[in-house]
Parts: C-alpha cells; structure tokens; sequence
C-alpha cells in the first residue's frame, strides 16, 4: 500500500496561490490514479481533483474548475495541486489519495481510494 505524505498548505490572501505536494512511497507509483479531497470545517470530506495513471484523464471538481491543476511527476513519486485565485470557500484541510486499482482513471469517490496522507490545512483569508 502507497504511504503519502502532503505539503504545501498554509495561510493565504483571497486571491493568491498555494500549490500542494503529494510525495508517495511503496507500491508502483507509476500505475496509480490520484484524488485530491477536501473536508471544510463541518462539512464532508469531498473531491477537489483527480489524475488518471497515465497523467491524461484529469477531473475537477466543478467550484475549482478554471483555478487549480493536478498534475503528477512520476521521477519525483508526487503528485501536485496548483491553486490559484483561491477563494475563502478554498479553507480546509486538503488530503491526498491513491486509488486501489492500478492502470484506472481517477475517481469523485472517496470509496475508490485505499490510501490516504494526513493531510495538509489551507486557510484563505478574505
């Protein structure tokens, strides 16, 4: 099983920029979808952005669309967030997942994930 690490997160003006970083170990990396969620305080924790396995197939979640890009470098194992023009509806803690099945699209469910980081807090300051 993939173990994640997230980093990146931290405190920003509405309108700026953060980009998260996802470094994986364990299991072939290559191969693995990748989902970013995110749980705002009091509310689920919901999809933000996937990757497919072959770095292609990409998916927003459609309050992000526009403003942030995954994207993966499998040299380095991690899988990266790029958010702009962030909002203050952005805050929460945003975490980092690896599907189980190797060679799939990424996936909105939180059901297809196996593998999850700790998570890193974003706060966005209007």
């Amino acid at each position: 099983q993939l173990q994640l690490v997230e980093a990146g997160g931290g405190l920003v003006q509405a309108g700026g920029s953060l980009r998260l970083s996802c470094v994986a170990s364990g299991r072939t990396f290559n191969f693995t979808a990748f989902g970013w969620f995110r749980q705002a305080p009091g509310k689920e924790r919901g999809f933000v952005a996937g990757i497919g396995w072959d770095g292609v197939d990409k998916y927003y979640a459609d309050p992000v669309k526009g403003r942030f890009t995954i994207s993966r470098d499998n040299a380095k194992k991690t899988v990266f967030l790029q958010m702009d023009s962030l909002k203050s509806e952005d805050t929460g803690v945003y975490y980092c997942a690896a599907r189980a099945q190797m060679y799939t699209i990424a996936s909105s469910s939180r059901g297809a994930y196996d593998a999850w980081g700790q998570g890193t807090e974003v706060i966005v300051s209007a």
